[in-house]
């Protein structure tokens, strides 16, 4: 009997020590069974620089005249936007005559130092609607040449929505008229072709005629 109760008691220890390396073996499985499966590198996130979008509400070019705008390179809407507004006037192939005025009134300068203004500039189209002998008089007389250009420039960027039956005075003294709405405008008696157009300074709107100031500025 002894030697049963004996044979019984080590078959048990055995039993119960073997047990713990079972369930290390069963741990161990379930582990290997459970561990993660590698991320692809092909699934990482994307960055925060791949997913920026437009600003709400940033102003958009409209009007007939943009159309006819380089879509790249100088005197793009994308180019203008990266330069002060002299720089942006005298790139622009449509806007020729006015970057000469700009350059013999010694006011290019004056126009990329401003800060926040709105300029109205007449395509070369609108200066060829003056008589060859008043254009030429005026490029040549200094201070009404300076006259006349203050008369297409305000304080202040002037958004699509600041034009609707709006008065403005120019940096020149005059005041200038808008009537209009949505995307047909005119300033006075010149029609916007196409206006928002944004420099890095200024907001600029293409019109199809000289603005002249009001009092003896005509040049006869």
């Amino acid at each position: 009997m002894k030697k049963k109760s004996l044979l019984a008691s080590a078959l048990t220890v055995l039993a119960l020590t073997a047990v713990p390396v079972a369930a290390q073996a069963t741990t161990t499985s379930s582990l290997l069974r459970l561990s993660p499966t590698p991320v692809p590198t092909d699934m990482t996130s994307e960055s925060p620089t791949d997913m920026t979008s437009e600003a709400p509400g940033a102003t958009q070019p409209f009007g007939p005249g943009c159309a006819s705008l380089p879509t790249s390179g100088p005197g793009s809407p994308s180019t203008m936007a990266t330069e002060p507004v002299g720089t942006a006037l005298s790139d622009n192939p449509e806007l020729s005559t006015l970057a000469k005025a700009v350059e013999q009134a010694g006011l290019a300068e004056t126009l990329n130092s401003a800060k926040d203004i709105t300029v109205f500039a007449p395509t070369n189209e609108a200066f060829a609607k003056l008589p060859k002998e008043a254009l030429d008089k005026v490029l040549a007389d200094k201070e009404q040449l300076t006259k006349v250009l203050q008369n297409h420039v305000v304080e202040g960027r002037k958004s699509q929505s600041d034009l609707a039956g709006g008065t403005l005075t120019t940096l020149g003294g005059g005041t200038l008229t808008v009537t209009g709405s949505g995307e047909d405008y005119t300033v006075n008696d010149a029609k916007i072709l196409c206006g928002n157009l944004q420099t890095s300074n200024a907001t600029v709107y293409l019109v199809d005629s000289v603005l002249l100031p009001e009092a003896g500025a005509s040049p006869s």
